[in-house]
């Protein structure tokens, strides 16, 4: 029972990176940029949401919907002032800006909410009892579970069958042929922003809930662990996300369990070693020349 357990704690761990991941992938995948400022999104979504429960006494999804707006217009507001002006810039200076970002994020925060402590209020209690009683599923970790997987079919289905979703893949695939196209790619891509943003939102909200002892942090390792899921899986694949936010939770919850708590996070970005030395492009990602 107890790798029951762990392994279903793993997974609801794992669906959170998942989630988080695929903000990260579809970013990389249209704008052709690493936005390291995304973890601290989340940590803005779930403050935001903890204020929402905590201070106005709103309920849970209502607390979540003013997290997802509030991020989706920090991630638009980040793609035009930092980001957009660096559009033909090299890919340095837009790393190094979005690492000035995450700066910028995390100390407003320090500054507006201080470094206490807090108690983030349960989105939703209790636990589901199974083999009586010797096995509990909290409901949180199966909400956050069941919410990884929707998000993941409607974010497939939204990418391949809409107009928006196609000129996503049309500006991924070249930006110039899509413009001549008639495609807007600079609204496509602050489109692509708000929604990892928004996505970034949900994940703050379930982290924080199912995992409150993180609610006092900045969202940086958060952010690393899943941009390294995003990595293992294939970066810009959707599936290839999902997968690798799965396997990251699942590793790192038996590695705490039957090896070290002190060792799990080395352990985790040994195997994505591994992986990478065997598939460069991760587990699902495709190799594509580059004509020069």
């Amino acid at each position: 029972m107890e790798f029951l357990s762990y392994l279903i704690s793993g997974i609801s761990l794992g669906s959170v990176y998942a989630i988080i991941a695929l903000g990260y992938t579809m970013v990389y995948g249209i704008a052709k940029m690493l936005n390291f400022a995304h973890g601290d999104v989340i940590m803005i979504g779930g403050y935001v949401s903890f204020c929402a429960m905590f201070y106005l006494g709103l309920p849970p999804v209502v607390a979540t919907l003013l997290a997802v707006l509030a991020c989706t217009a920090l991630g638009i507001i980040i793609e035009r002032l930092a980001y957009k002006p660096l559009r033909s810039a090299p890919s340095l200076a837009v790393l190094i800006t979005a690492i000035g970002v995450s700066y910028f994020l995390q100390n407003s925060a320090l500054l507006i909410w201080k470094a206490a402590a807090k108690v983030y209020p349960p989105v939703i209690d209790g636990s589901a009892q199974l083999f009586d009683g010797q096995l509990k599923i909290p409901y949180i970790s199966i909400l956050t579970v069941f919410a990884c997987l929707i998000i993941m079919a409607a974010l497939s289905l939204f990418v391949s069958k809409t107009k928006m979703g196609k000129a996503m893949r049309a500006c991924s695939e070249d930006k110039g042929a899509a413009q001549l196209m008639g495609i807007n790619v600079d609204a496509t891509i602050s489109i692509t922003f708000a929604i990892g943003s928004a996505l970034a939102a949900i994940a703050g909200v379930l982290m924080c809930s199912a995992y409150p002892s993180l609610m006092p942090t900045t969202g940086s390792m958060p952010g690393i662990k899943a941009f390294t899921a995003a990595v293992f899986g294939g970066i810009g694949s959707i599936p290839g996300a999902f997968l690798g936010g799965l396997l990251l939770g699942i590793i790192e919850s038996m590695a705490k369990a039957y090896i070290s708590t002190n060792l799990a996070n080395s352990i985790v970005f040994a195997v994505l070693i591994v992986v990478l030395l065997v598939k460069p492009a991760g587990l699902l990602g495709k190799y594509v020349p580059e004509k020069v």
